[in-house]
């Protein structure tokens, strides 16, 4: 039943059933309690994380600001992709707000299915790339808000919990 389920999986889907039996000796599975620091930023970025149930908040903290939610990660969801990048830490860090269950992939195994089977690696990649790109396109919104407030005094941001602060 483990490969259904990695099938469902938005990063994993489209691929064949033997693709994805090669991926599942290289994911462990995680079980991580409600306020679980699955990583701080700047820890060795060793792991690319896939959200199987739950939720994660992913918070970046810049040298003289606070720290702000860059991203809410839902199931089917990628966080620390720092790993797959070849970053030697994580820029950001993850805590999950609820029981999740997570899927993980050394950063390094990875790269080596890159080598061993190009095709199942760039599928994977290109799925990866999209993931990134959409999150980046977030964070600069929600940092180019953040400046944005202090610069008049005012917010149009939603807070952590979705309501517009007043």
């Amino acid at each position: 039943m483990f490969v259904q389920d990695l099938a469902h999986l938005s990063i994993f889907q489209g691929l064949s059933e033997c693709q994805i039996a090669q991926i599942q000796p290289l994911l462990e599975v995680c079980d991580y309690s409600r306020d679980t620091v699955v990583f701080e930023q700047g820890d060795p970025a060793q792991y690319l994380y896939i959200l199987f149930k739950g939720e994660v908040l992913v918070r970046y903290k810049a040298y003289d600001g606070p720290v702000i939610t860059v991203a809410r990660i839902g199931p089917g969801g990628v966080f620390g992709w720092s790993s797959a990048l070849g970053r030697p830490t994580y820029t950001s860090g993850a805590v999950c707000t609820q029981d999740s269950h997570v899927f993980r992939m050394s950063g390094k195994a990875l790269l080596r299915l890159c080598d061993l089977d190009p095709d199942t690696g760039s599928q994977i990649l290109t799925r990866l790339t999209a993931v990134i790109s959409e999150r980046l396109n977030t964070g600069h919104t929600q940092i180019l808000g953040f400046l944005t407030q202090g610069i008049d005094g005012t917010s149009d941001q939603p807070e952590e919990g979705g309501a517009k602060k007043p």
